[in-house]
């Protein structure tokens, strides 16, 4: 692999759509395998479960081979004679982890163990391979400090609940065997173990806590201010409440885990607000201070008025500040846009501090960069990066920022430590270890010393130590011996009937029309059938009308582009009480299937881009109808069906059923995914795999799923399946709005060759 073209290897195309692909959850993780030797001391050795390491090379003095593979001959590849030294250091980002801790915990499984079982427990979820490259690396990538954006956990009111302990200073999570023998199972702990590898190696680091991270169990998540004192001027307009709730006087985990006394371990600790939630460190990197500003969730006046008195007493310190919200990202997932609270912290704390030169937050999804000038007219970047709904659950995607004072330079970039210690066998198409699209992976232009002169006259340039940049270190270390898995072959269908035909097809419904042109209207009257395309042909499906209108349903060529279908029915002006939908006939052997040998149901919809939470949230798909609450056994007294299809109010993807043999539901979900885009989604049920349930967004499996779905249970025979729209308490509600292509149901799992983005040969 010595001649291997490290520029290649980074170049992934455009999977199945990189919008689409933001919204996929799944899991697949392997270990490496050595304990750590200090930030900057040494470096990693990749390996199987076994602890060993694969063949190829030499690990270099002074460490192992970093995950990927065995490291370059002396760590770095060797520049031309008449390179450049280059005066830099980097900061490593670590955005939103919070699902790695929640599915890796005890109370949801621990599901990247039990996909791996002989995984090495010292990397067995993405949280805890992140903090490990860093601290191994610290050295290679003159690494003086890590900054973590918040949403530390998914779930902080399950502290009680799972019996986490608070960190003492005694509180030891990686010596004594912990870590290796994988005795850390609980949300709180998983996390606080990840942040605490950091720790032990001396890598100093900033923590926040994110909307996920405040509140706990017995308590709404409350999501105002820090503490008891409120927030003026700021119009909140983005759904979450403002002043008017605090988090006085709340048990709050957050506070338990990373009290003040932690933070005051690390050697760059400057000092906390006195609610414990917001920090500030001061680390040196190339003969110059910086300082970092770390605001948790909603800082209110007072906290505010603190940092300002932050700023101003180290007055000649270049600042970045962290926030878990600035920023927000436009529905492309990559355009910057302004929020109510991002325009509130411009005006309170950002614009009039010239100190700040630059801004990085999380929450929302995606990655973005927008250039403001300040009351001083110099630049402030603001930059958004969140992987959390990413595949694999950010599938430890992580940012790198290279602060290049040579060249006068910011690099952004964006990979995952953890897909290249994966064993090859589990790579798949979704797997990427190096981001190489313009917003994941950038250059800016940044004159230093000239940005800080009007507070600090003495910035310096040093003498260059490095002899290549860091970005291309990082790279190599990512990238070395490791190999992109190979991408699928789209195959476009070359007719209507080019998909594979399978046994125990139950039903198939093809929403289209070839005699139709472009938004002629959907023949508008009570009964108007699709017709069941299965061999069979015994399940089509009739229109009710009452809840709609004439123009609520029209044809369209538009279609996903693998659907052998060669148009949709789109389904208009649907709201929580409007909807025009489907339903099989009263008597339809599908009413009653209890699904007792597994199944595959398959569906390619496309969300209108007009979706509004408030009023399309969870809008059904497909419905098995009758209240749940009428079975014998069930408990609950809610007006849920015993199956639901449907979209959440965010836009993530649901699948619900009450199994066969049990007196509760169980579901399957997705991510949120992107509005205006076709999806092929796929549900497959196995028997022999102790009935697990698995959802596919576009191929790829989501992360939360589940197991012990045994079937499907209905209410009464009369009960039917209802398509386009949901039902609540026995009252139909919430239409489905967006287009329907084709919906299959087979009444086996099927492996993806035979599904319908597959083609007939």
């Amino acid at each position: 692999m010595k001649d291997i073209n490290l520029d290649q290897l980074a170049f992934v195309p455009e999977i199945k759509r990189r919008e689409i692909l933001k919204s996929m959850l799944a899991m697949s993780v392997m270990g490496v395998g050595t304990i750590l030797q200090g930030c900057g001391g040494g470096t990693m050795n990749s390996s199987d479960a076994s602890g060993t390491a694969p063949a190829g090379g030499t690990t270099p003095p002074g460490g192992t081979a970093p995950p990927g593979g065995t490291a370059p001959s002396g760590g770095t590849t060797p520049p031309p004679p008449a390179a450049m030294a280059i005066s830099s250091f980097s900061i490593p980002i670590l955005p939103d982890t919070q699902f790695y801790p929640r599915y890796a915990s005890e109370k949801m499984g621990e599901l990247y163990q039990k996909l791996y079982t002989a995984i090495n427990p010292l990397y067995n979820n993405p949280f805890k391979t992140q903090t490990q490259w860093i601290a191994a690396h610290g050295a290679d990538l003159k690494i003086p400090f890590t900054i973590h954006l918040g949403d530390v956990v998914d779930q902080s009111w399950y502290y009680t609940a799972e019996g986490s302990s608070p960190w003492t200073s005694s509180t030891n999570l990686v010596a004594n065997g912990q870590l290796n023998s994988d005795q850390i199972n609980k949300e709180w702990e998983l996390a606080s173990q990840a942040m605490q590898v950091l720790e032990v190696a001396e890598c100093p680091y900033s923590i926040c806590a994110g909307n996920h991270d405040v509140g706990a169990i017995g308590h709404d998540m409350q999501w105002g201010p820090d503490w008891g004192i409120g927030v003026t001027g700021f119009n909140n307009d983005d759904g979450y409440q403002d002043g008017g709730n605090h988090r006085s006087g709340i048990f709050q985990p957050y506070l338990q885990v990373f009290p003040t006394e932690r933070a005051k371990q690390q050697a760059t600790f400057g000092g906390r607000h006195s609610s414990g939630f917001h920090e500030y460190h001061v680390f040196t990197a190339e003969g110059n201070k910086f300082l970092v500003l770390s605001l948790s969730w909603r800082a209110s006046d007072d906290a505010l008025a603190w940092a300002n008195q932050v700023i101003a007493s180290n007055s000649t310190i270049p600042v970045i500040l962290v926030n878990h919200q600035l920023m927000g990202i436009g529905s492309d997932g990559t355009t910057a846009a302004d929020t109510a609270y991002s325009n509130y912290l411009w005006e309170k704390l950002i614009k009039n501090n010239d100190q700040i030169f630059m801004a990085v937050s999380g929450h929302y999804h995606g990655s973005c960069t927008k250039i403001k000038q300040n009351a001083f007219g110099n630049d402030v970047i603001l930059m958004v990066v969140d992987y959390q709904m990413a595949y694999m659950g950010g599938n430890g995607l992580m940012r790198l920022y290279d602060f290049d004072l040579t060249n006068n330079k910011i690099t952004a970039s964006s990979f995952s430590p953890w897909v290249p210690v994966k064993p090859s066998s589990t790579l798949n198409q979704f797997d990427v270890a190096w981001l190489t699209d313009s917003n994941q992976s950038f250059s800016l232009d940044f004159q230093f010393a000239k940005r800080f002169s009007s507070f600090n006259k003495n910035f310096i340039t040093p003498v260059g130590t490095s002899t290549q940049a860091l970005t291309d270190i990082a790279k190599s270390l990512i990238l070395t011996n490791y190999i992109q898995a190979p991408q699928k072959a789209v195959v476009l269908p070359t007719g209507s009937d080019d998909y594979p035909k399978v046994a125990n097809t139950l039903a198939h419904w093809r929403f289209f029309n070839n005699a139709a042109s472009e938004g002629d209207a959907f023949p508008y009257q009570a009964g108007q059938q699709i017709k069941d395309a299965s061999t069979a042909g015994t399940n089509p499906i009739s229109l009710h009308i009452e809840l709609g209108m004439p123009g609520d349903l029209i044809w369209s060529k538009d279609h996903h582009p693998l659907s052998a279908a060669p148009g949709s029915l789109r389904f208009l002006n649907s709201t929580g009480t409007r909807a025009s939908y489907f339903t099989t006939d009263p008597n339809s052997s599908l009413n009653t299937e209890p699904f007792s040998n597994g199944y595959t149901v398959e569906a390619f919809i496309k969300i209108d881009p007009g979706f509004d939470a408030n009023v399309n949230g969870w809008m059904g798909i497909l419905y098995r109808l009758g209240p749940r609450s009428e079975l014998a056994g069930f408990a609950s007294d809610d007006g849920d069906c015993c199956l639901m299809f449907a979209l959440s109010n965010l836009m993530e993807i649901q699948w619900e059923i009450v199994p066969t043999n049990q007196n509760t539901n169980l579901t399957c979900w997705s991510g949120s995914i992107s509005a205006g885009q076709w999806l092929h989604i796929a549900i497959v049920n196995n028997p022999s795999d102790s009935y697990s349930t698995t959802m596919y967004v576009e191929g790829a499996p989501v992360l939360r799923n589940n197991s012990g779905m045994n079937g499907i249970r209905y209410v009464k025979p009369a009960d039917q399946m209802a398509i386009g729209c949901g039902q609540w308490a026995g009252g139909m509600s919430t239409g489905f709005l967006g287009s329907l292509g084709e919906i299959r149901i087979v009444g086996v799992p099927l492996t993806s060759d035979k599904w319908l983005t597959a083609r007939a040969n």
